[in-house]
């Protein structure tokens, strides 16, 4: 068994992060965002940061709970999420342009649905 409490402040502070990069998101409108000033490489900074917190408490997850809690979720494609944390050996762009393309889909719904809807996965997750 693994400690409920703190698998939950993970699993929070994995929303945290989430949203935050989402709101960092926001203004970009193509990778050369991050490379055209130094706003936008000290933004590619912020989030590749965030990206790794995140990369991290997943792989935290996976080990405390020894594979049972994503075991349970198996709608949430774990290891693909995993994967672009382990590919952070790329560059920049490139690890930059396949974040967009997992969160592209998010980009159709505002950003109070997105946080409404989180909240409410995170508050109904069943550890």
């Amino acid at each position: 068994m693994y400690d409920k409490s703190l698998m939950r402040e993970l699993l929070e502070q994995i929303l945290d992060a989430t949203n935050t990069v989402l709101v960092r998101f926001e203004a970009v409108d193509s990778s050369d965002f991050f490379l055209d000033s130094p706003e936008g490489m000290e933004k590619s900074d912020s989030i590749c940061m965030k990206l790794i917190a995140i990369g991290e408490s997943l792989k935290n997850i996976d080990k405390i709970t020894k594979n049972e809690l994503l075991k349970k979720y198996p709608q949430v494609d774990w290891k693909g999420a995993l994967e672009v944390f382990k590919q952070y050996g790329m560059s920049l762009s490139e690890g930059i342009n396949i974040f967009c393309k997992q969160v592209s889909g998010r980009s159709d719904t505002d950003y109070e649905y997105r946080v409404k809807t989180d909240k409410w996965y995170v508050t109904n997750w069943s550890l």
